[in-house]
């Protein structure tokens, strides 16, 4: 009789969490999502929700790039999902089955890192054109870009924009010295340019006015903490410095370093198993969109000629607060990517320690910055920086004349 009771009641609390879990549903569809920076400025992206066996999947939209986030979990009236590479989620509930509202909280930047979030199910543009007229200014092409000008923390851009013309809706993104802002996209709402970017690790955002000698003056906000003045004007040959060019080997050094591997093991290079290889070392963190596209692109690299001799070092700088703390963003991106090569721990996401690290080189000044050396032990390309995808050709040139240098190397 007492174990009869007992089931009851483990039944009933069973019943009772149950009805703590309402199912939470949603209009299928493309919606419009914001994140409230401040009082004043949102960032909009688009957002599409699907539906599945197990409830919904959602995938955030930038432009050509398509986010398909992890599987949602409930707790309570509220919905988790968790980015796919990012330490980051969007946590929400469902007002209706049209919107939802919540927070996106960046766990790379603390536990109390958090921005308000909602989003609406609606398709439009992502800023809306608020019932102004569209000057006839046509973006598409180059500009020369100036950040935080008139500064001494001023720094160069290349503004890459696509616009169909007659069209409001922009696409693009910037490049700058140490890799570029990844897939922007948005539209003229009257005589101003809005872009925006939403990848889980980055927030930005992107205002313009168009003045009339065709110029553009603007602001740029990086999450909820940072923002900048912007100016561009049109420039068809703009050129950044030559990424491979800005970070060099010491005269009559070798790279050569001793860190940890993912089992807290020394590994030092160079050693007897890369004797006779070509290898890449990429110096990175998993928390780095740019160290992301990179990442993806090895991939290919070393599946395609892995077998020919070509070998991949990852040296992650990683934000947290321990060790683990850091094998763990790793393991996750090596999962989520299937990645066979070799990753080590380098320590935090500090360039100055990664500068330590590599010391004969002359500095390290982004993330990533990647060392090409070829089967003799010789240094023959450092690159600072990565332009992903959403750079266009900027990119299918950076593939073309790596396969071609690698190509070469392993042939010798």
């Amino acid at each position: 009789m007492k174990i009869f009771s007992l089931w009851v009641l483990v039944l009933l609390s069973t019943c009772a969490d149950a009805q703590e879990l309402p199912k939470i549903k949603l209009k299928k569809g493309n919606w419009i999502a914001e994140l409230a920076l401040n009082d004043h400025d949102v960032l909009p992206f688009n957002l599409v929700v699907s539906q599945t066996i197990d409830g919904y999947s959602f995938m955030v939209e930038n432009g050509e790039e398509m986010i398909q986030l992890n599987q949602p979990e409930q707790k309570g009236d509220s919905l988790y999902v968790r980015f796919p590479f990012f330490n980051s989620m969007l946590v929400f509930t469902a007002d209706s089955k049209r919107s939802i509202n919540g927070y996106w909280v960046n766990f790379n930047k603390g536990k109390d890192y958090k921005i308000p979030f909602s989003s609406r199910k609606k398709r439009s543009q992502r800023f809306s054109l608020a019932k102004k007229k569209v000057m006839d200014t046509h973006l598409d092409g180059k500009w020369e870009v100036t950040f935080e000008p008139n500064t001494n923390s001023s720094y160069p851009a290349v503004g890459v924009f696509s616009q169909t013309k007659g069209k409001s809706e922009v696409s693009g993104t910037f490049l700058t010295e140490t890799g570029d802002y990844r897939f922007l996209d948005g539209n003229i709402v009257g005589d101003s340019l809005f872009l925006s970017c939403f990848d889980g690790s980055h927030a930005f955002l992107f205002k313009a006015g168009i003045n009339q000698d065709g110029t553009l003056d603007g602001k740029f906000f990086s999450g909820k903490h940072w923002s900048s003045e912007w100016i561009g004007k049109r420039n068809e040959n703009v050129e950044l410095k030559n990424p491979e060019e800005l970070t060099y080997l010491i005269d009559g050094k070798d790279v050569a370093f001793q860190l940890k591997d993912m089992e807290g093991q020394d590994f030092t290079f160079p050693n007897e198993n890369y004797e006779g290889k070509v290898t890449i070392i990429q110096i990175m963190g998993t928390w780095c969109p740019n160290c992301l596209d990179e990442t993806k692109y090895f991939k290919e690299l070393y599946d395609k000629y892995h077998k020919d001799g070509l070998e991949i070092i990852s040296i992650a700088y990683e934000t947290g607060n321990t060790t683990e703390d850091y094998i763990k963003s790793v393991t996750r991106l090596r999962n989520k990517l299937n990645l066979n090569f070799t990753f080590l721990i380098g320590g935090p996401a500090r360039k100055n320690l990664a500068s330590e690290h590599f010391d004969m080189l002359n500095e390290i000044i982004s993330f990533p910055t990647t060392i090409f050396i070829d089967r003799n032990g010789e240094v023959k390309r450092i690159h600072t920086g990565f332009n992903g995808p959403g750079t266009g050709e900027y990119y299918t040139e950076y593939v073309r004349s790596t396969n071609s240098l690698i190509e070469n190397l392993l042939a010798q």
